[in-house]
């Protein structure tokens, strides 16, 4: 039996986080709010124009388009969420083949092997880190576990490094088996985390390379803006000065579905509603030091 509790309708709705839709919108709002009472001072104070003026139909316009701009924001809305669940399986399928890659090294690697041991263990942790990194454009190498474990140390900043990383461990899996410490079967075993790191890399730079239609996008801002625009024209008549909060709260709704798909469509950043990419490193980081330190 699900526990209801109240209380926490009231948090979510009072309570207004850095990346809250009304702090973003606050501008425009307030400016469509005077806007809206400019129109409803011309038309009723100052051009005395009666509740029978044909400006009154406008009304049946917003009832036609109405239904349009709903199907295009619940559109967008779900593209939206498709690339920021994507995202989101990605990064959880690079947890768990971290996880699967540690395991199977920790029970092909001995005990006694710590130089062999450390050098994944560290490997495996930059990996995720290093993603994270060049998925938001950054270069900070000092957030690495263990920079002597780098394959090179003129890497600069148009390097891919989640490649050099996964080379890497590759071409240490290769010189494991040319030892004979490990058999070429142990390194097809192993082999398929490996290239699902390179897998989901290619993915994640898909969902950050590839945005939304800069043309789509731009129209339903302009449909909006439009349509709210229109709104006092059409409503003053029948509700006279009430148009104001009216037009505000309509356009409030309609520019936060908005501004909600421009902010999880691209999932890798750093505002409140990306994805968890600091927690999901952390992670790989315990769980290949738990397996293999």
């Amino acid at each position: 039996m699900i526990d209801y509790n109240p209380k926490e309708w009231f948090r979510y709705i009072f309570y207004f986080q850095k990346a809250d839709t009304v702090r973003k919108l606050t501008p425009l709002i307030l400016t469509i709010g005077v806007y809206s009472a400019i129109v409803a001072y011309l038309l009723l104070i100052h051009f005395r124009l009666g509740e029978n003026n044909d400006l009154k139909n406008i009304s049946l316009m917003h009832s036609l388009l109405g239904f349009v701009i709903s199907m295009l924001l619940v559109f967008r809305t779900n593209t939206a969420y498709d690339r920021w669940w994507e995202g989101r399986k990605k990064w959880g399928s690079l947890l768990n083949d971290s996880r699967n890659l540690a395991l199977k090294l920790n029970g092909l690697l001995d005990r006694q092997m710590k130089d062999e041991r450390a050098f994944f263990e560290k490997m495996i942790t930059n990996y995720a880190f290093s993603l994270k990194n060049h998925l938001r454009n950054q270069f900070i190498i000092e957030e690495f576990e263990d920079t002597a474990f780098f394959i090179r140390s003129d890497l600069k900043t148009d390097e891919h490094i989640p490649n050099q990383i996964a080379s890497a461990m590759f071409h240490k899996v290769i010189e494991l088996q040319r030892a004979g410490i490990i058999l070429p079967e142990h390194t097809i075993l192993l082999n398929t985390q490996l290239e699902s790191f390179t897998d989901i890399c290619g993915a994640c730079e898909r969902i950050r390379n590839t945005p939304i239609p800069l043309s789509y996008s731009s129209f339903i801002k302009k449909f909006i803006f439009t349509y709210c625009l229109t709104l006092p024209i059409g409503y003053a008549f029948s509700l006279h000065f009430l148009v104001i909060p009216f037009v505000m709260f309509v356009f409030y709704i309609l520019a936060s579905l908005e501004v909600i798909a421009e902010e999880i469509e691209d999932p890798f950043g750093v505002d409140s509603n990306d994805l968890p990419i600091e927690r999901i490193c952390n992670s790989v980081k315990t769980s290949a030091k738990a397996l293999l330190s």
